[in-house]
């Protein structure tokens, strides 16, 4: 079945808090270089400032069927409305005192440029294709169809350091505007 990737069902089940981020709050980034969707290389430990990352499991591309069962996953449906949300709220976030914002998924950099072309996006996506940031945290995975995705977070961080975590994120497409309350709350 095709969907749009931008639509919800009204029926989503709503991820728990498994405790699958709990311990992240504090921890250094490790020192990993990840491939951004610009053809460069991000280490997000080495960044200074406050930086932005959301992670989702997938994005979807319209026409394309979604992986078997994918609305019935807690929080598997909506990574295009939730980068949408940081793309639309990206100059705010800016604003409040983020130096960068970054997307975070398992898929390569030539999926997630499209993605990042298609939407308009006006950061860039980093790819975990090969797990190693998601090891070194031990960030909350799950897997369908034969991948091996993120569950959707975001993370703040502050010089090298996770300085916030937002988990489990529902509805997707409010993550940024919460990310966003956060930082109004939590200036520098």
């Amino acid at each position: 079945m095709v969907l749009d990737p931008t639509q919800f069902p009204d029926d989503l089940p709503v991820p728990e808090d498994d405790g699958g981020a709990a311990h992240l709050t504090a921890m250094a980034v490790p020192d990993i270089t990840l491939p951004a969707t610009d053809g460069g290389r991000v280490n997000l430990a080495a960044l200074s400032g406050r930086t932005v990352i959301y992670a989702y499991p997938r994005t979807g591309q319209p026409g394309q069927a979604l992986p078997t069962g994918w609305d019935d996953i807690p929080g598997a449906r909506g990574c295009t409305p939730q980068s949408c949300g940081f793309r639309d709220h990206f100059a705010e976030l800016k604003q409040l005192g983020a130096t960068a914002v970054f997307g975070l998924s398992t898929q390569d950099s030539a999926y997630q440029r499209e993605v990042r072309d298609r939407l308009q996006l006006p950061f860039e996506l980093l790819s975990d294709e090969d797990l190693a940031l998601s090891k070194a945290l031990d960030l909350p995975l799950f897997e369908t169809d034969g991948m091996t995705l993120m569950k959707r977070l975001a993370l703040i961080v502050r010089d090298g350091r996770i300085e916030h975590v937002l988990y489990p994120v529902f509805p997707p497409d409010r993550n940024a505007a919460d990310v966003a309350a956060w930082l109004k709350d939590n200036p520098v």
